[in-house]
């Protein structure tokens, strides 16, 4: 059997830091909260600058990480450092994830229209974002836009539902990853998709103990959960199972009480809730890795950032794609079809044309029907 790190080791060698920020490509980081991506670049080797709404996971960014943050609530006309090699973001999910109504281009939250803007902008050699699953369900019509919009800026555009727990992350954490490029690109090798960390390794002796700050769940929480678990016809307790990786880490399963909160059991039957180091190890910080502001702030940073193992291994894909030089010119890219109409201002001139209803998505790209 292949020897395997212990997984807080493997975390520790993964995603040191060089010394200095002075990496051969410039990244922007939009949305970056609290620099889960971040992390991931500039261990491979990354400089990065990013761009953020919010003062704590600002404040994070800064303290962990070599590249500046700035605090900004970004825009489509938000000036952003020049001569870029990449794009990278996570435009906020709360239109399309479930939890948070799927409301999509209606939803004032959309970062969408910022993103395409700085990519038509900037024109970095490759561009990347990250999002929920919902995006290709019910609001896939929008996906279409987005894809339809980098296509006619002049990118290739390919995405898959990537999980975080075949790049080694101790969680089976599904998400939508979109790559605009030149030509060239490959998606990172599933390194662990037959030998994940599991949440046990990840947690280590601490799923044994109790600080005095633990919350403990209540007998009216183990009422409510049993409820809900029947409700949810759940065939196993939803408790944090050591011997697999751990169900996805949100914002609202690590913060809030609900009933389908991440909690450990105890030998001695009693239930807790995660501590912030523990919902940290789930997304593969490591233990250096400090989160500033309140505790439910720190959750929300957490929960919402992408795990930077996952990242890494995403990074070393850019790096590839960047040393290989395959790209072609924009003029040369096949263009599609379709004119462009998008409900929101994306910074693109639009014509409505009927073609644009044969628009069929897939994983790779979009085609027409035939006929």
């Amino acid at each position: 059997m292949k020897f395997r790190q212990p997984y807080l080791n493997f975390i520790e060698t993964e995603l040191q830091l060089p010394k200095k920020n002075h990496g051969e490509h410039l990244v922007i980081d939009l949305f970056g909260g609290c620099g889960g991506l971040a992390l991931g670049f500039e261990s491979t080797g990354f400089q990065t600058i990013g761009y953020e709404m919010l003062a704590d996971a600002c404040a994070t960014y800064q303290h962990n990480l070599l590249g500046v943050c700035h605090q900004v609530n970004l825009t489509p006309l938000s000036n952003l450092v020049e001569k870029a090699a990449v794009i990278i973001g996570g435009p906020p999910c709360q239109p399309f994830s479930v939890s948070g109504h799927q409301l999509g281009l209606k939803d004032s939250r959309d970062g969408f229209p910022t993103f395409i803007a700085a990519v038509e902008r900037y024109r970095p050699q490759i561009a990347l974002f990250e999002n929920v699953r919902g995006m290709l369900f019910r609001n896939k019509k929008y996906f279409e836009e987005i894809v339809l919009a980098l296509q006619e800026i002049g990118y290739i555009v390919e995405w898959e539902i990537l999980n975080a727990a075949h790049y080694g992350v101790p969680q089976k954490r599904e998400r939508l990853f979109c790559i605009a490029h030149k030509g060239g690109w490959q998606w990172p090798e599933k390194t662990h998709f037959s030998s994940p960390y599991t949440a046990g390794e990840a947690l280590g002796e601490s799923v044994y103990l109790a600080a005095p700050n633990s919350k403990f769940l209540t007998s009216r929480m183990d009422e409510y959960i049993k409820k809900y678990e029947i409700a949810s016809k759940c065939i196993n307790p939803r408790d944090i199972h050591l011997d697999t990786p751990a169900r996805t880490v949100t914002c609202r399963n690590l913060s809030s009480p609900t009933g389908d909160m991440l909690r450990i059991r105890l030998p001695d039957g009693r239930r807790r809730r995660l501590t912030v180091r523990e919902g940290a190890r789930l997304q593969s910080f490591p233990d250096w890795f400090q989160f500033q502001g309140s505790e439910n702030n720190q959750f929300n940073q957490i929960g919402n950032a992408v795990p930077p193992l996952l990242a890494k291994a995403l990074a070393h894909s850019v790096k590839t794609y960047l040393e290989r030089k395959q790209q072609i010119s924009s003029e040369k890219i096949h263009q599609p079809t379709q004119c462009i109409q998008l409900s929101l201002e994306l910074g693109i001139d639009v014509v409505d044309n009927p073609a644009r209803n044969n628009c069929k998505l897939s994983k790779r790209g979009l085609s027409q029907n035939a006929g």
